[in-house]
């Protein structure tokens, strides 16, 4: 029997042949035969391989990452199997008395390319806490009660989905109260280090630091210069065998924290408690306004990135503590999963850009004016980080990296609709 190699894909090609086989029947064989149909399809791989291509370039659907369980710590962003590595290395050289070699800005010293990035990171942090405090005044943002859950629209969705206390009385819904721009851009900060390579923040002298947005202190560290805010600038590279500063330069004693003037006004542009309600916008700006939001948010997040990639910033592996600098601090505050072994020390990895700008997705309202999100259509509704949401409801363009995870070309049925789709 012939067998095909080559037809093309998505055609079905139907071939009838005839078999004569000799089977017993009773005493004597007999010859039956018997019409035997058959398809094939064979595909192209250079097809499959275009199709593929183009699916991941412009992927309809894109699910959110799983949200990592509280009892457990975070996974290390850096394999482990060459974090191991690094340190025999590096204790093999210290045995040795060989000094570890240092580049900048792991050094002290700064990186003449990045400081640039740094200015524009900072500019465009001020104008998204400005933006966002003002639009706050022309879209709703809603916060629940019980959970860290947000949802950004006219009225709060009805999806229940509500894990806080008391939930199982409400059924799962959500207790909504008015938000403000913590619940749009999360606030995350880092104690404000003098020197980043000197003394360590212990328990005791916490109070002796100021606390600003982690942020902020990246782009410090990063070659910003602040009045309000010094840091100590490098001439000479730090040296170190192991773990252990050799030699940290001239010793300059940090400087007092101080809370003048100039110090209130400058937080009043960098920091989100500070900017809790803005000026109502005109509606004839209404739309720049987000598009120019939406922007430095984009630009934020990347140019973050691009810093990170540098310069080392700590998270804790079980709690939303960060600290910018080459090791963590010694405060005992962590009351995450197993504090108690830990002292209530944290547990110091290297940290990923969402830890330093956590997205804070929340549901997506393809149309603000119409009905409220129901729990029986949660499958067909995407999600987006909040600051995106809030400026594409305002009227600015979807950014192309957030359209799938939006699921914009998903049709939402009607609930009876919604039983017969697959």
């Amino acid at each position: 029997m012939e067998i095909l190699n080559s037809v093309s894909f998505g055609s079905i090609c139907f071939n009838r042949t005839r078999t004569n086989k000799s089977v017993k029947v009773g005493s004597q064989p007999q010859r039956i035969g018997w019409k035997l149909a058959r398809a094939w399809c064979e595909y192209s791989p250079d097809t499959t391989r275009k199709r593929q291509a183009e699916y991941e370039q412009q992927p309809q659907n894109v699910d959110l990452p799983e949200l990592q369980p509280k009892n457990k710590k975070k996974p290390f962003p850096v394999p482990i199997k060459k974090m191991v590595q690094d340190a025999r290395r590096d204790k093999r050289l210290a045995q040795m008395r060989i000094e570890k070699p240092l580049e900048a800005p792991k050094n002290g010293l700064l990186v003449p390319e990045l400081v640039p990035v740094a200015y524009e990171v900072l500019d465009n942090w001020k104008v998204l806490i400005r933006g966002l405090s003002q639009l706050l005044n022309v879209v709703t943002v809603y916060g629940c009660r019980k959970c860290p859950q947000v949802h950004v629209g006219p009225v709060g969705h009805e999806i229940q989905d509500c894990y806080g206390s008391g939930s199982q009385r409400r059924n799962s819904h959500h207790s909504w109260a008015r938000g403000s721009i913590n619940d749009v851009l999360i606030p995350i900060e880092s104690y404000h280090l003098f020197d980043p390579f000197g003394r360590r923040v212990k328990h005791e002298t916490r109070f002796d630091y100021d606390r600003i947005p982690a942020i902020v202190e990246l782009c410090i560290q990063a070659g910003v210069d602040l009045p309000q805010y010094p840091s100590r600038r490098r001439t000479s590279p730090v040296r170190m065998i192991g773990k252990k500063v050799i030699r940290r330069g001239k010793v300059v004693d940090e400087p007092k924290p101080h809370r003048s003037e100039d110090c209130v006004s400058l937080l009043a542009e960098l920091d989100t408690f500070s900017n809790q309600q803005g000026q109502s916008p005109s509606p004839s700006n209404v739309k720049e306004l987000a598009e120019s939001t939406l922007k430095a948010y984009l630009n934020v997040r990347r140019g973050v990135e691009q810093l990170m990639s540098k310069y080392t910033v700590k998270a804790c592996g079980y709690c939303s503590e960060v600290h910018v600098g080459p090791w963590g601090h010694n405060v005992k505050l962590c009351g995450a999963f197993k504090h108690q072994w830990r002292d209530g020390k944290h547990g110091w990895q290297d940290a990923v850009i969402d830890e330093v700008i956590p997205p804070n997705y929340v549901w997506h309202v393809p149309d603000p004016s119409g009905p409220p999100l129901r729990s029986s259509l949660r499958s067909f509704y995407g999600k987006a980080p909040a600051v995106v949401e809030l400026c594409v409801q305002v009227g600015a363009a979807i950014p192309d990296e957030y359209r799938p995870m939006m699921r914009t070309d998903i049709v939402i049925p009607d609930s009876e609709e919604a039983r017969w789709a697959a």
